[in-house]
């Protein structure tokens, strides 16, 4: 059975993004030590998850990007979830046709059943792991569903003050296992945790 990864980029204080989404925060302590032991990361997984909105605005930006994230996120697998429905754009199915960076995310498997199932199906399929990457409203579902196998949160040296949080939907206290810890010298942070 393949584990469940979350990869999150979080503030001081517990935030994801600004309140209206900002995230040009993550970019200002990144340093090249950072996104090399990052891409690390998407280069073991097998499948990339996501919420919907998440889904939508990263299938417009990385089929036409550059840089070195641009290979695991165009070329491995993606899953978008929704409740309410979702199809996939027709311009998106139209340039997967000429761009072969766009073809994984044109060809992305779209869930909308119920959430614990749709994630155990995919559990249990053959494969590395599955890496959760974006979307605070998803990552919040799965948290409080106890779907995580391992958190990876990159905490960043900046305070938000407000901004949008994924831990607030978990019903009771949660005791977690710190399995690694990773400094960087842009002040950035990651620990992983495990259930």
């Amino acid at each position: 059975m393949r584990k469940l990864m979350m990869k999150m980029s979080l503030s001081i204080d517990g935030f994801v993004s600004g309140p209206n989404g900002e995230a040009d925060w993550i970019f200002r302590s990144s340093d090249e030590t950072s996104r090399a032991w990052a891409l690390e990361q998407y280069k073991d997984a097998g499948l990339i998850i996501m919420g919907r909105k998440s889904f939508e605005s990263m299938s417009k930006y990385w089929p036409g990007a550059t840089g070195p994230f641009t290979g695991p996120m165009n070329e491995l697998p993606k899953g978008v979830f929704t409740m309410n429905g979702f199809t996939m754009p027709s311009e998106l199915i139209k340039a997967a046709e000429s761009n072969p960076a766009a073809a994984t995310w044109a060809q992305a498997s779209i869930h909308s059943g119920d959430l614990t199932e749709e994630i155990n199906k995919l559990k249990s399929q053959p494969g590395k792991p599955i890496m959760a990457a974006g979307g605070a409203g998803f990552m919040s579902h799965l948290i409080a569903k106890g779907l995580i196998d391992e958190y990876h949160l990159i905490t960043h040296p900046v305070v938000l003050g407000k901004g949008l949080p994924i831990f607030q939907e978990v019903a009771q206290p949660t005791d977690l296992k710190l399995a690694e810890v990773k400094s960087f010298p842009g002040g950035i942070v990651a620990h992983i945790y495990r259930p």
